[in-house]
């Protein structure tokens, strides 16, 4: 019985930190292994720790050229420029741009207007995403753990109470926004104010016409039913997923309906994040790359939905080096390039180079990482227990490749904590755990002789 009853020893609170004491570091701030996961309760990996300094070019240019303009682009593109492999920090910059952009719905970024909400999604591994139709599916379900349902339902909501009860004060009955939401949508709440539910739907539908598009078994407009329930987020995933049918029904739900409940949320676009954009074209024939780019320009761009006239969903496709070469030919069969040209050759807009880090990228990197878990700010200086010599090391070794240096990183705090004594990461210790291939000195760079190249290739056409 004892594996069934035992539990695990609790660590007394002098020992918070262990051996990362001698760093002045609770822990071990850097990520054993380097990947993002927005749902994990580790801010390591869940994109928390961030220095938005180190992408604030990219930033800018997605502020001002797709979230500030009245007029939406609908179809853009973050490109890495950078051919050193995965790693380059297109993750944590999304994961961090959504939670930027969904803060205040973009209301503080573009000066109140555009109001927007941001998704995150990623195709499956394996082809799993490959059709368009399947790419759908993944946004709903995207959407559905974006919980944006649920606060545009609150908003719906707090416009009908406050226009059927102009003198109650709404805003004085919750701690918070999220409290807000979670209220809005429990049938309890509206119970125990005696409130009438079925009224606020009918108010709801009175003050926005549109709504009246909406197919009779759309969640909420069940709610204009005596016999219904309040709806929630879960009548729209059982909704989708059971009663709709695979196929127009979906696209249908997707780029008209949703499209309809949102706008009279008050939203006027969201922007659909799509990471690791590869895994979709890596598994399709160049038949399915066509089919699929012509789908997506129809829906955004051209087609009869009701998204594609006014430009609702927005995506930036975020590419790795070499795969726009790889879908070239389908977005020029397409027509796509006439709409969101891919080709970074001409001005355009439409593409965020994502560039490769630098040496000072790599120590502001480090030292956010390093702040986040101080014992004592202050105490030591911001790269302690590193030198700034081996801080050089690290950038070069991992050519600046972010995963690479927060992996490099993680190593030798670790090496570092278990050998007694060692409590510098200076240039010895790390020849000693990465070998003695130094880096070359800044010195002898900047005192290389300004000589005259001489092109080879044309040299020995001329002699012969």
């Amino acid at each position: 019985m004892s594996k069934l009853t035992q539990r695990l020893a609790q660590p007394s609170i002098s020992n918070i930190g262990g051996h990362y004491e001698k760093f002045n570091l609770m822990e071990n701030p850097f990520p054993s292994s380097p990947y993002v996961n927005q749902y994990s309760n580790d801010k390591r990996i869940n994109g928390n720790v961030y220095e938005v300094l180190i992408r604030k070019r990219e930033y800018d240019k997605i502020v001002n050229y797709f979230i500030q303009p009245r007029n939406h682009l609908r179809l853009g593109y973050i490109i890495d420029t950078s051919y050193i492999g995965r790693g380059n920090g297109k993750s944590a910059f999304l994961v961090n741009l959504q939670h930027r952009m969904n803060n205040n719905y973009c209301l503080d970024i573009s000066e109140g207007i555009n109001k927007c909400f941001a998704i995150y999604m990623t195709p499956e591994p394996g082809g799993r995403t490959k059709s368009f139709l399947s790419f759908v599916d993944l946004l709903f379900d995207a959407i559905i753990r974006s919980d944006i349902i649920e606060s545009s339902l609150a908003m719906l909501r707090i416009d009908a109470l406050e226009t059927l009860y102009p003198d109650y004060e709404i805003a004085k009955e919750f701690d918070n926004e999220e409290h807000a939401v979670i209220c809005l949508n429990d049938p309890k709440w509206y119970d125990l104010k005696k409130i009438n539910y079925y009224k606020i739907t009918e108010k709801i539908f009175e003050l926005h016409d549109s709504l009246h598009k909406l197919p009779r078994d759309f969640p909420l407009a069940m709610e204009k039913s005596w016999l219904s329930k309040l709806s929630c987020k879960e009548d729209f995933e059982r909704y989708y997923k059971f009663i709709l049918k695979k196929g127009q029904d979906r696209l249908n739900f997707i780029f008209n309906d949703l499209v309809l409940f949102f706008t009279a949320a008050s939203f006027n676009g969201s922007f659909i994040l799509l990471d690791d954009f590869e895994r979709i074209p890596n598994f399709q024939t160049v038949r399915q790359m066509k089919d699929f780019a012509i789908e997506l320009r129809s829906y955004l761009f051209d087609g009869i939905s009701i998204n594609a006239k006014i430009g609702f969903y927005n995506i930036f496709i975020v590419l790795h080096a070499g795969v726009p070469r790889l879908i070239s030919d389908a977005w020029d069969e397409s027509g796509m390039n006439n709409r969101a040209p891919i080709d970074p050759t001409g001005i355009t807009h439409h593409i965020i180079p994502f560039e490769r880090l630098t040496k000072n990228h790599a120590n502001m990197l480090i030292k956010k990482y390093l702040s986040e878990f101080r014992i004592e700010s202050g105490r030591t200086n911001d790269i302690f227990p590193f030198t700034q010599k081996t801080l050089d090391i690290i950038g070069e070794r991992s050519e600046y490749n972010a995963a690479k240096i927060l992996t490099m990183a993680y190593m030798l705090i670790e090496e570092a904590a278990s050998r007694e004594g060692q409590k510098i990461i200076d240039t010895k210790f790390v020849s000693s755990i990465l070998g003695t291939n130094e880096i070359i000195p800044d010195k002898i760079i900047q005192d290389l002789p300004d000589i005259e190249t001489v092109d080879l290739i044309k040299k020995a056409c001329e002699d012969q």
